[in-house]
């Protein structure tokens, strides 16, 4: 009589309750991936976090005010307006929208290179920009939507590799989240590994400082 190959191998075979444990885990396992995609695409809502903390007030970088003597408006803060966005599926799924149609537009390019000079803030109508560029046109896209000016803050941090970079705060409330350019998925801010130094304020003129200890002095190099 010939015998089971798994008598011959040695093994015995998985029990009815084995083979549905671990059935289970691999649909959770699935599932939770799945979960995180859609969250990143803007399908589901993300998790409620804590908000950044101020601790102060912060100067802004020289390439934020040549950029608010020539664009006023957009320096400008309404304390009518909301300072925060009320993050439902439909408001989610515009930022990621934003935030990856921006990124697959602009042509990454330092400012030392398009314009001769360091530290340029700009709309990036060439079609070329760096980091503060891509967050600018994010911004004047979603006001455009409709979201509140107050709400999406230009924030300066250090980057992993030790440089300034400048990304864009979503300030919601379910936490803030972090539009940049070097991802397409929007984070909250404690998850993308960057010393956050300051950023605009939403009461006034003056920036808020973040807690950082070190300050660039630009941030066109990414």
């Amino acid at each position: 009589m010939r015998r089971p190959l798994f008598e011959l191998l040695s093994v015995r075979p998985l029990s009815r309750h084995a083979i549905r444990f671990a059935a289970v885990c691999v649909a959770l396992t699935v599932a939770a991936a799945s979960a995180e995609a859609q969250t990143q695409t803007g399908s589901i809502l993300p998790t409620v976090t804590q908000p950044v903390a101020k601790v102060g007030a912060a100067k802004p970088i020289m390439g934020w005010v040549r950029f608010c003597e020539q664009n006023p408006s957009e320096c400008a803060v309404d304390p009518s307006e909301p300072a925060t966005i009320e993050l439902t599926a439909k408001t989610w799924q515009i930022l990621n929208r934003v935030n990856q149609q921006v990124n697959a537009t602009i042509k990454a390019r330092t400012d030392s290179d398009h314009w001769g000079i360091e530290d340029v803030w700009d709309f990036a109508e060439d079609g070329y920009g760096d980091c503060e560029d891509y967050q600018l046109v994010k911004r004047k896209r979603l006001v455009e939507a409709g979201f509140p000016h107050r709400a999406l803050r230009m924030t300066v941090v250090i980057d992993e590799d030790g440089a300034g970079h400048a990304v864009m705060m979503a300030r919601t409330d379910r936490g803030d989240f972090i539009l940049d350019n070097k991802r397409n998925a929007i984070l909250p801010w404690h998850k993308t590994g960057y010393t956050y130094i300051k950023r605009e304020g939403d009461e006034g003129l003056a920036w808020a400082s973040l807690g950082g200890r070190t300050s660039p002095t630009v941030t066109a190099n990414q």
